[in-house]
C-alpha cells in the first residue's frame, strides 16, 4: 500500500499506524494488576494477549519462564521487522539505522555467554533478532566454537573490526566493557552521520539521537559516582555528540557533591522532563532508581517531540522504544516471579 502513495501520505499513514500500536501496549494499571499475580496466573495471562502466536510456535520447543522469554523475543524481533516493511523512503533507512544497536546487543550477549560458558539454548534465550542479524545468522554464531571464531565469522564488517582490536585484552581482563563502550559510539556515530546527510527527516531523527547520547552519558555519569568514579577515564566509556564534553562528564563522575553534579548537568539541558529528573537526583538514590528515572524522562520526552511532530519518524521511534520496554517489563515480572520475588521488588525494575 505504501508502495503507490507519494508525498506526506505514506508519513501520515506509518504515524497513524505507529500511534494505534502504542495504544495497544500495556498500560501501568495492568502491570500492576500483574505484579499481584501468582506465576501460573500470569502465564495464562499473557497467552492470551498478543505473543500467543509465538507461544504456540515455540511451545515444542521451551517450557515455563524459558517459553515466555523466547516467545517475546520472538515477537519482538518480528513486530520490528513489520515496523521497517511500513515505512516509507528515508525513514526506512533511519529504523534500519536505529534498530543496529540490537545487533551490538546480541553480539555481546553471544560473547559474554560463550566465556561464561552458558549453553547455547541460554544464549539464545536472551537474543532478539531485530537488526541486521537474522535468526539463523545468530543461531550460526552461538554454534562458533569459540569466541574468536564468532568475531571472524560476523558478517557485519565494521563491527568485527571493532571487535577484533580490542578481543585479546576484553578476554585477558575477563571484560567486555571497553569494547561494549568502543562499538556504541560506532553506533551512534554512525546515526548521526546518517542524520546529518541532508535527508527528509534528518533533523527531528538527529535531535532524538543527541538526547538518547545524553541520556546515555548521564545515565554513565552516575553509574561512576556510585561504582566510586575513578575508573571513567581508563574505560574511556563516554559517546561524542551530545551536550556534554568527555571531560566535563569525566569530572562529574567523582565530584564529591551530587548538588554540584545536579547543577552542572542542568546548564546544558533544556528539555523541561530532564531537568526534572536531574532535580530529583538531588536526594540519594539507588543506582536502578536513577536509571528508571532517565529512561521515563527519555520517554516522556519522546511523547512530547512526538506530538509536536506527527508526521515524522518521532512516532515510529517512540514505539519502538515502547515496545521494548513492554517486552522487558513482562520478560523482568516472569523471571521475577519465578524466583519468587515480591511485587513491591519487581516493580522497582519495570520502566511504566
Amino acid at each position: 500500500m505504501t508502495e503507490v502513495m507519494s508525498g506526506i501520505a505514506p508519513y501520515i499513514y506509518v504515524s497513524t499506524r505507529m500511534r494505534v500500536r502504542k495504544a495497544k501496549l500495556i498500560p501501568r494499571e495492568e502491570y500492576l494488576r500483574m505484579l499481584n499475580m501468582g506465576l501460573p496466573e500470569f502465564t495464562r495471562l499473557i497467552e492470551e494477549l498478543e505473543y500467543k502466536r509465538e507461544i504456540d510456535e515455540l511451545s515444542a520447543s521451551f517450557k515455563g519462564v524459558d517459553l515466555i522469554e523466547n516467545a517475546m523475543s520472538w515477537n519482538l524481533a518480528k513486530e520490528y521487522q513489520r515496523v521497517i516493511a511500513l515505512a516509507p523512503g528515508e525513514m526506512k533507512g533511519f529504523t534500519r539505522d536505529y534498530l543496529h544497536k540490537w545487533d551490538i546487543q546480541n553480539i555481546l550477549s553471544i560473547l559474554r555467554g560463550k566465556e561464561l560458558g552458558f549453553s547455547d539454548g541460554k544464549i539464545r534465550a536472551v537474543l532478539v533478532p531485530a537488526g541486521a542479524l537474522d535468526a539463523p545468522t545468530l543461531d550460526r554464531l552461538v554454534a562458533e566454537s569459540s569466541v574468536d571464531r564468532i568475531v571472524e565469522q560476523l558478517p557485519i564488517k565494521q563491527l568485527s573490526a571493532i571487535l577484533s582490536e580490542g578481543l585479546s585484552e576484553a578476554l585477558e581482563t575477563h571484560s567486555f566493557g571497553k569494547l561494549e563502550n568502543e562499538l556504541y559510539k560506532y553506533y551512534y556515530a554512525t546515526l548521526i552521520k546518517a542524520a546529518r546527510g541532508g535527508m527528509k527527516g534528518g533533523r527531528p531523527f538527529l535531535k532524538y539521537v543527541m538526547f538518547e547520547i545524553d541520556i546515555k552519558n548521564i545515565t554513565s555519569v552516575f553509574r561512576m559516582r556510585a561504582q566510586g568514579g575513578d575508573n571513567a577515564a581508563q574505560q574511556n566509556i563516554w559517546i561524542p555528540g551530545g551536550s556534554f564534553k568527555p571531560e566535563e562528564l569525566e569530572r562529574l563522575s567523582s565530584v564529591e557533591s551530587t548538588d554540584e553534579v545536579v547543577d552542572s548537568l542542568k546548564k546544558k539541558i533544556k528539555v523541561t522532563v530532564l531537568l526534572d529528573a536531574l532535580e530529583s537526583m538531588r536526594e540519594k538514590k539507588p543506582i536502578y532508581s536513577i536509571e528508571s528515572a532517565l529512561i521515563a524522562a527519555q520517554l516522556n520526552q519522546m511523547d512530547k517531540v512526538s506530538k509536536r511532530n506527527p508526521f515524522s519518524i518521532s512516532p515510529l521511534l517512540v514505539y519502538l522504544e515502547r515496545k521494548k520496554y513492554e517486552v522487558s517489563n513482562l520478560r523482568a515480572i516472569a523471571r521475577g516471579k519465578e524466583a519468587g520475588l515480591s511485587a513491591e521488588i519487581l516493580e522497582k525494575y519495570l520502566v511504566m
